[in-house]
């Protein structure tokens, strides 16, 4: 399987997972302070929405390429 069939497969993967969860969320843990022996952090969730015209963009990407290396291969 050529790199290019492979990055087009992943585009379509990573579109349809953008279609159906709309977004993910990831945390963050940050150092806040630390005085003597005491030391406190902070964990922050960050949620990053991922636009509908992104996800149909990157399926459409990615069957692009697939067709692209089955015509030149």
């Amino acid at each position: 399987m050529s790199a290019v069939k492979l990055v087009g497969i992943v585009l379509i993967i990573a579109g349809l997972l953008g279609l159906v969860y709309g977004g993910f969320s990831y945390t963050r843990e940050t150092q806040e302070a630390k005085i003597g022996p005491i030391e406190l952090s902070v964990k922050d969730t960050q949620t990053v929405n991922v636009p509908i015209w992104v996800g149909v963009g990157a399926v459409v990407a990615g069957g692009g390429l697939l067709l692209f290396a089955s015509r030149k291969g």
